[in-house]
């Protein structure tokens, strides 16, 4: 009896994730916010087994509880939603950008976005005639402070969003080049304010060096990065306006108007 246990644990759980999910589509066909009689009659759920996921729910936001005791879907599923869309609409955008700025530098082109404490790489373009390893894989993940593209997502934050972020990590290091120093911090993020761009000089990965730039959405939004990595020696000034000029193909192609950043 014992070995059937955890697997009457797993069903349990996967019942309770259906009955989640039919309360939530249940809810997504009505226009106006719903009783829990109706939504219990349509889901052929019992009225306190109903409640009780809904409950749990409207504690986590997906579903929002009206004053007359009503359910309607919550703000926690648009949030969810739309970075969702953003991803996967940077991705389908970027693709042939990536790929025509892989052919001009023969280099790994990289497609990061934030999330966290780190940035998380979504796409990449590369072949093996680049010369260099590809470390971190898609869907790998890195610190901010130690990345091109996490550069530029800090250098946009609030000073007490750093402030905090600089508390959270501590700066941690991985190795003779990593930036683990406040003020340094500072100086640098100021520089990629000034120049729109940033850089990583083998601060994550010895000999390996990258340039990066933002990609915005139609509200003006930094919603990804877009950068070049190369062995130390091999990585060219003359692609930083290639890096840039796509960046902003990506951008526009995503709907973003320069005048509308904020």
């Amino acid at each position: 009896m014992k070995n059937d246990a955890p697997i009457s644990a797993e069903k349990t759980s996967i019942q309770v994730i259906e009955r989640m999910v039919s309360l939530l589509d249940a809810l997504s066909r009505y226009h106006d916010p719903v009783s829990l009689k109706e939504l219990a009659s349509v889901t052929g759920l019992h009225p306190s087994t109903a409640h009780r996921i809904l409950n749990d729910l409207c504690i986590t936001r997906f579903v929002d509880r009206a004053d007359t005791g009503t359910y309607r879907l919550g703000m926690r599923l648009l949030e969810l939603g739309n970075i969702v869309k953003s991803r996967l609409d940077v991705r389908e955008a970027a693709l042939e950008f990536m790929r025509n700025l892989h052919r001009i530098t023969n280099q790994t082109i990289n497609l990061s976005v934030r999330q966290g404490d780190e940035i998380v790489y979504i796409d990449r373009a590369f072949s093996e005639r680049s010369g260099m390893q590809v470390v971190r894989a898609i869907g790998g993940r890195a610190p901010l402070h130690l990345t091109s593209t996490g550069k530029l997502f800090l250098s946009i934050d609030e000073p007490k969003a750093l402030r905090a972020y600089i508390t959270r990590t501590g700066l941690a290091g991985h190795n003779k080049n990593s930036i683990t120093d406040v003020a340094k911090l500072e100086r640098e993020l100021a520089s990629v304010r000034s120049n729109g761009y940033a850089r990583d000089n083998e601060e994550l990965e010895l000999g390996v060096r990258c340039m990066a730039a933002g990609i915005h959405d139609d509200s003006g939004k930094m919603i990804a990065g877009l950068s070049i990595s190369a062995p130390a020696d091999r990585l060219q000034e003359a692609w930083l306006g290639d890096l840039i000029s796509t960046a902003e193909q990506i951008s526009a192609a995503l709907g973003y108007i320069p005048k509308l950043a904020k």
